[in-house]
């Protein structure tokens, strides 16, 4: 099975083949392809020498895997002893001429690359120590390795910084359900009201998915997964970091514009506005489409998919389905989203050639590409029979790890409108027993289970009001206008 014919960022083919590691023996090849070794003889094959420097796309999928297998702030520790060993081995001369320079170059590919390892202050600890052990006495090198810890500074600051963003968002959204339940008719407003151009708001939807994606660490995907192989009887050893914070706050984005869809939807009194509001997001979505943003797609025609919007046939009857049933069509999940793939590879395809930074957007569908890696991760072992790590398999969880780093590093070439961007992110959405309640208040209840729901709705609703809750969650608006 090939599976290593690529480069993780320059998308150039380039193949693991024997280098200045295999000389330890934990090493196995296939056609002169790395698929096996010892976690140590793996380590050894990262860590220059000399006469020999690991290929690119070998660090990258080293770095992703290991994490699975030691902490990043071990890592760091084996390689300064590897360093220490291979400097006092070599002639004193050429140590500082050659190693020192493939040592920072390593070192700044891992900085770059996986940044959030040195959040941890112990792995930060660690690199300042090699740095300063393989720099010592040479003033062109430290300026390099300084150049190198100011960007990762820069770095984690900004991750930092976007941190705090969020919280900020999520707090203004908690604010405006506060004011929401005492003035509802007063500051309530409705997408059509902030924006009535369908391009324009699946501009802004780009935004928020490019910005949202850049912040995602390669390390996340398989973080996300820690917990769930060989190596589970030692669960606490992970306990003291962050697992996939970045990941989960996009998935979340996902679910909150799912949710502001159907809410927009089944929010207006009158049959023609929410059949106006429908057909504006089918409009929308198809502008996402034609951006290559497949996640806000997704997310809008799950939104109408919901059962309090797609039981509202009365207002459906005045809408005019056939771009939306085109759509679906592209995101049917039949033959494992064989559609959705055929456009995804596409979109791909489009961006490598890209002559404009518009034509290098490709934002996939997010759940599917999680799924996708997970079932890699279930599907094949961690370790081999004989104790060695299966790096077949990294192989490829890396090959699609790193075809999300290039799709993830695109700039959003659209103008910002910050009045929609806040509307996006900050305006209270229905909760599922809302958004039937306004369903059904719409459209009434058809037949006798939907009529005790609506009652049964109705009730806890009214209980709920009558203990000053009003039924709202974090990001939820429990009752109708």
């Amino acid at each position: 099975m090939q599976m290593w014919g690529w480069g993780p960022f320059n998308g150039q083919a380039v193949g693991t083949y024997r280098g200045g590691g295999s000389h330890y023996g934990d090493l196995y090849y296939h056609e002169n392809n790395l698929v096996s070794g010892s976690l140590e003889a793996l380590i050894h094959h990262l860590v220059p020498n000399v006469d020999y420097y690991p290929d690119r796309t070998y660090i990258f999928t080293f770095l992703l895997s290991s994490r699975l297998f030691l902490h990043p702030y071990e890592l760091v520790s084996k390689v300064y002893h590897l360093c220490v060993e291979h400097q006092r081995l070599s002639d004193p001369h050429l140590r500082m001429r050659k190693m020192a320079p493939k040592i920072v170059q390593l070192l700044t590919e891992w900085t770059e690359t996986f940044p959030y390892d040195f959040r941890d202050e112990r792995t930060m600890r660690g690199l300042k120590e090699l740095t300063h052990r393989i720099t010592s006495g040479d003033e062109l090198y430290r300026k390099a390795v300084h150049q190198m810890i100011q960007s990762l500074i820069r770095k984690l600051t900004a991750l930092s910084q976007y941190e705090e963003a969020l919280a900020k968002i999520n707090a203004t959204a908690a604010d405006r359900l506060t004011v929401l339940k005492a003035k509802p008719q007063s500051i309530q407003r409705d997408i059509l009201t902030i924006c009535n151009d369908p391009f324009t708001l699946a501009q802004q939807l780009t935004h928020i998915e490019l910005e949202r994606l850049s912040y995602i660490g390669p390390e996340e995907f398989v973080q996300a997964f820690i917990q769930k192989g060989p190596l589970d009887n030692n669960k606490s050893r992970f306990s003291d970091r962050k697992k996939a914070s970045n990941l989960e706050a996009y998935v979340e984005w996902f679910n909150r514009l799912s949710y502001l869809v159907a809410t927009e939807i089944c929010m207006p009194v009158k049959k023609k506005h929410r059949a106006r509001v429908i057909e504006f997001f089918i409009d929308v979505a198809r502008e996402c489409f034609n951006i290559g943003n497949f996640n806000s797609l997704m997310a809008i025609i799950s939104g109408m998919n919901m059962s309090p919007v797609s039981r509202l046939k009365k207002t459906w009857g005045k809408v005019k389905t056939a771009k939306f049933d085109i759509l679906e069509h592209q995101m049917d999940p039949s033959s494992n989203f064989y559609n959705y793939r055929t456009a995804l590879r596409g979109a791909t395809q489009r961006s490598i050639t890209a002559h404009t930074s518009r034509e290098k957007i490709v934002i996939p569908f997010f759940s599917l590409l999680i799924k996708d890696i997970y079932f890699l991760n279930e599907g094949c072992a961690n370790l081999l029979p004989n104790g060695h790590v299966n790096f077949e398999k990294f192989w490829e969880l890396a090959k699609q790890v790193s075809e999300f780093m290039t799709w993830k590093q695109v700039e959003c070439p659209f103008e910002r409108d910050r009045k929609i961007l806040q509307y996006l992110l900050t305006v209270p959405v229905f909760t599922e027993d809302a958004l039937y309640l306004a369903s059904y208040e719409s459209e009434g209840p058809e037949n006798n289970i939907e009529k005790d729901s609506w009652k049964s709705l109705r009730c806890v609703l009214e209980g709920r009001k009558s203990a000053a809750s009003v039924g709202f969650s974090d990001n939820s608006m429990s009752d109708r206008n």
